[in-house]
């Protein structure tokens, strides 16, 4: 059985869905291993890399489309790469079902069985497989350096012949994955540190960070939904934290929202008004600006300036770290990939919670589990 490594075609994406240390583990699971020529060249991995790990370098996506009997990508596949495909073949990747219904329908006709990366279940047994969480691991970590850079002041306190330099203050919206990763970066640089989330038992990952807890009393009983991420809250709760967190931006430098809720936009928690009271020279960084905004005034991969606020919208940002995120990525499938082969050979089972929870498409339609 073959295994195909797609090179990306999305525009600024740098990562590779396997790296060549993954070769190894591939073998063992009695797979070959073909890589599309130049696949990995964004993440610093030159074909030869591969080669001596024991894949064999294909010319193009169509010959590897051929060939392969599964194939791995970080992005979705563009319609002419689906086209490629063997009718029958499995496909991996971020797939972004919620908002891709022609690639759905596409795979569906080819009668590609998919797994979106996304979809897999956030249960013990698939922490290994969580490509969610290690990305964002990578952007909340970007997310700080993207502030400090854009920060027109310190974030560490200094102590210098001319004096002593306050050191900046930077809270946190949301703590997931990125936002505590985020928290833990800017301690680490020096900053004074908090966090908020509308989840109060994230308290004391927050406070194991360094950082202190912003808690606000919104009335609600039980933010958390049995995934673990946070639930939509009721439009009154909703005003009332953006009340509470519009007092409460006046007194920071840096503000990174990381707030999300899987399927649908994200939860606006800074509003434009509230921008208007923030200080003048402090920076926003809204890591939700592909699902619309935690802040009212974000634009997607923009640096806007209003009221003397500048809001960054990056998107993608592990893509900015190919080589450490392409590394997590290639981990996360590689687990996936020992659930789905056996001995060389495809052993889809669909009484398997991580296997029917990520299987998007399989035979013309979604599983009927």
């Amino acid at each position: 059985m073959r295994i195909g490594i797609l090179k990306e075609t999305a525009a600024r994406e740098r990562r590779v869905a396997l790296v060549p240390d993954a070769i190894g583990l591939l073998t063992k699971l009695k797979l070959e291993v073909l890589v599309q020529a130049g696949a990995g060249a964004e993440a610093l991995l030159a074909d030869s890399e591969y080669q001596k790990a024991g894949a064999r370098i294909v010319a193009d996506a169509a010959t590897l489309g051929r060939e392969a009997d599964i194939l791995v990508k970080v992005q979705r596949p563009s319609a002419e790469e689906v086209g490629f495909m063997r009718e029958g073949a499995v496909l991996v990747g971020f797939l972004q079902p919620a908002t891709s219904a022609d690639l759905v329908q596409l795979l569906n006709e080819r009668k590609i069985t998919a797994f979106a990366m996304e979809l897999i279940p956030r249960i013990s047994r698939a922490q290994s497989m969580d490509a969610l969480s290690s990305q964002a691991n990578v952007a909340g970590y970007k997310a700080v350096l993207i502030a400090a850079v854009a920060l027109g002041k310190y974030l560490p306190m200094m102590t210098t012949a001319a004096g002593t330099i306050r050191p900046a203050k930077v809270l946190v919206l949301g703590a997931g994955v990125a936002g505590l990763q985020a928290i833990a970066t800017a301690r680490r640089l020096g900053a004074v540190v908090w966090g908020y989330d509308v989840r109060p038992v994230v308290k004391e990952q927050v406070e194991s960070l360094g950082a202190k807890f912003l808690e606000f009393d919104l009335g609600v009983k039980d933010a958390q939904d049995k995934g673990g991420y946070a639930k939509e809250l009721s439009d009154e709760a909703k005003r009332k934290q953006q009340q509470m967190l519009a007092e409460k931006t006046k007194e920071f430098d840096v503000v990174i929202t990381t707030a999300l809720i899987p399927g649908r936009p994200a939860p606006r928690l800074i509003t434009k008004e509230t921008v208007a009271g923030m200080k003048p020279g402090s920076v926003i960084v809204d890591l939700a600006a592909e699902t619309g905004g935690n802040c009212e005034l974000t634009e997607p991969d923009k640096d806007v300036v209003k009221h003397g606020v500048t809001i960054i919208g990056p998107t993608n940002l592990p893509s900015t770290l190919p080589v450490h995120a392409s590394q997590m990525y290639a981990r996360n499938v590689v687990e996936l990939l020992k659930l789905m082969v056996k001995d060389g050979k495809l052993n889809l089972d669909f009484t398997d919670e991580i296997i029917k929870g990520a299987c998007l498409t399989h035979n013309g339609s979604k599983p009927a589990i």
